[in-house]
Order: C-alpha cells, then sequence, then structure tokens
C-alpha cells in the first residue's frame, strides 16, 4: 500500500451501473495527469468494471484488489467490494443495481471515516431505486451527514460561481417553514468557514436569495424576507460575517451581480441548481461542505438514456476529482497554519 503522504488516495463510489456512472469515471481516469496528482480506488467489482470498460470502448488497465492495504500507486485500483456476479439492464432502473450503488457507496463512506482514503468522490445515484429498509436516504449528502461530523451544505462549485442551499431535497410545500433564523445562520457560518479553510477566501462575500418572487416585495408576495431572512442578515453582519440580501433571485443573476460575491444563498433547491447548472455547462461540481472529510460528485445524474453508448461528456465528472483534490490541499494548509506558532521577532 502507498504510504500516507505520498499520494492523495481518491475512493470512488461506482453509482448506478446502469447509468453513465462508470463510464464517466473511466473517461476521467483516463486523463493523462490523474496519476501524477492521486491514487483512484474504485468501490465496486473488477469484473465488472472490466465488462463496462470493454462496453463503452476503455482501454485502461485496471489493478483489482481485496483489500484497502493492497492498493498500489500508479495504477487504477479496484476494490472487490461485492463477489458476486450481477445482471446488468444497461440505461433502465433496477432496484437491484440501486443496492449495490449503496453497498458500494457505504464501503467507501466507511472508509473516508477510517482515513483510508483521503477523499470520496461518488458518481450519480438514482433516489428511487436505492430506497430499503438499510438505507432510507433522499441521497448521498443525507447519509454522509448522519455518518461524519459537521452540519452538511450543498456547495455547487464552478470556477468562481458557489451556490449553497438553506434547503435541499425538500418539497416546495415545506420549504418556507423550514427557513428559520437558526437555519439560516447556521448555513451561513457553514459556508463561510467551507470558504476560508476549503477555497483559500480570506473574507468570503455571501449574497442570500430571497425566498418569494421580487423578495416578497416589501411583504405583498410574502413575509419571509421582511420577518425572517433581513432581520437574520442584520444579526450576522452584527457578528462579523459579509452577508448581503435577501436579493430577488431572477434579477440577481440575470444582471450577474453573483460575479460580485464569493458564494451565493439560494432558499431552495431549484432556485440555487437551475441558474447554476444552466451557468456552469456541465462543467460543475456538488461539493459536500461543513463536514470533517471531504465528498464531490458532478452535478449531472445517472442519464439512462445515453448510459453505454460511449458518448456520455466526462467533464464534471473530472472536475469533481480535481475539486476535490485542490480542497484536500487548501484544507490541509489551513490547518497547518493555524496550528503554526506565532512568530516572535527577536528582541534586540
Amino acid at each position: 500500500m502507498c504510504k500516507k503522504g505520498e499520494n492523495i488516495i481518491v475512493g470512488i463510489s461506482i453509482g448506478d451501473m446502469n447509468g453513465i456512472g462508470p463510464e464517466v469515471i473511466l473517461k476521467s481516469l483516463e486523463d493523462i495527469r490523474m496519476m501524477e496528482l492521486c491514487t483512484p480506488v474504485i468501490f465496486a467489482n473488477a469484473k465488472l468494471i472490466s465488462f463496462i470498460k470493454k462496453l463503452v470502448g476503455c482501454t485502461l488497465s485496471l489493478h483489482a484488489i481485496d483489500s484497502i492495504d493492497q492498493i498500489q500507486l500508479g495504477k487504477i485500483n479496484v476494490i472487490n467490494t461485492w463477489k458476486e456476479g450481477v445482471n446488468l439492464e444497461i440505461g433502465h432502473l433496477d432496484d437491484k443495481v440501486g443496492k449495490y450503488a449503496i453497498k458500494s457507496f457505504i464501503a467507501a463512506t466507511e472508509a473516508l471515516k477510517n482515513n483510508e482514503i483521503d477523499v470520496l468522490v461518488t458518481a450519480p445515484i438514482n433516489k428511487y431505486n436505492i430506497q430499503s429498509e438499510e438505507f432510507h436516504f433522499p441521497g448521498h449528502t443525507d447519509y454522509l451527514n448522519q455518518e461524519i461530523e459537521g452540519n452538511a451544505l450543498m456547495l455547487m462549485v464552478s470556477d468562481n460561481l458557489r451556490v449553497g442551499l438553506l434547503t435541499d431535497h425538500l418539497p416546495l410545500n415545506e420549504v418556507a417553514k423550514a427557513i428559520t433564523p437558526e437555519l439560516i445562520k447556521q448555513k451561513i457560518k457553514t459556508i463561510n468557514q467551507s470558504l476560508i479553510q476549503d477555497f483559500n477566501i480570506i473574507k468570503p462575500k455571501i449574497a442570500i436569495l430571497g425566498l418569494n418572487p421580487h423578495s416578497g416585495d416589501n411583504g405583498v408576495i410574502g413575509k419571509e424576507e421582511i420577518e425572517i431572512i433581513f432581520p437574520t442578515i442584520k444579526e450576522l453582519l452584527n457578528d462579523g460575517y459579509i452577508v448581503n440580501g435577501p436579493f430577488s433571485a431572477d434579477a440577481f443573476f440575470g444582471s450577474e451581480q453573483y460575479n460580485n460575491y464569493d458564494a451565493v444563498v439560494a432558499c431552495y433547491h431549484d432556485q440555487g441548481l437551475i441558474p447554476f447548472k444552466s451557468l456552469s455547462f456541465g462543467e460543475g461540481v456538488n461539493y459536500t461542505a461543513g463536514l470533517e472529510k471531504i465528498r464531490t460528485s458532478p452535478d449531472h445524474g445517472t442519464a439512462y438514456d445515453i448510459a453505454g453508448k460511449g458518448i456520455a461528456n466526462s467533464t464534471s465528472f473530472t472536475q469533481a476529482i480535481y475539486t476535490a483534490l485542490d480542497i484536500y490541499k487548501n484544507r490541509n494548509a489551513y490547518l497547518k497554519s493555524i496550528e503554526a506558532p506565532l512568530y516572535e521577532a527577536k528582541k534586540n
């Protein structure tokens, strides 16, 4: 096994194998720069990955292992997370395949918790076929929030655009009652700390979007802005955070005001992700900020309609790996800086 510190070990969960996850993983690892920067470990089954490799026309060499301590540098490691065969119907929803996606994800999460891998990059899952008595979470983020120390926050990242969410996988009819001063403070503090330690931004500037159209028009369309969001922003400003808003979401993105901020916080999923994905052009990354461990994923889903055809675009998954590596380096540098003793000048 590689010695700690020699190389960043990137754990990769396989996602829904009937989707494009395995294809974009393999295509990303064809990037010749990858092996210079990290050691990938795919949590799946080596025979199955070899089958998918042939299906999508990939020529990568794989190194099959049965335990983490068999990892080899300079190779693409596939750890046999299960031994039995799995029948795939590429491009179709299958509950059995969903269970293997979760088996991969849980094994990778355990390795992350045990410091056996340094970062985790997750391929897309289908939120419907992963549900079972053993796993009843809306997605990756909620499970990670339970298993890893911290307060998880979905942060979409692309170049200098970062969009966080107050609420994520929540039905619209539950969003308004979920937005409280306590939630806003928690999310702002989480994203502020992440911008400092993970993105090397010394004094982050954060914008908050309003919940209602036109930010409520001074209470005409809704009162959440004047009763909850704005008073909480004032408290955060008094505590030293650089936070502005609430901004009308349509005008904010349409006028490119987002360029003036290090991060934007949306009230609910589509309010943040629709403009983000429109602006990032398939190169965005989903980062789970706020946890003591690092996890990223691409900003797309399983894409059953093009699975197995060898035409899936791997840009977002590649960026997810690079983002995880950058955050790992930034965070380690930050932790070293706050632990380092202050320089004491010699007195004459």
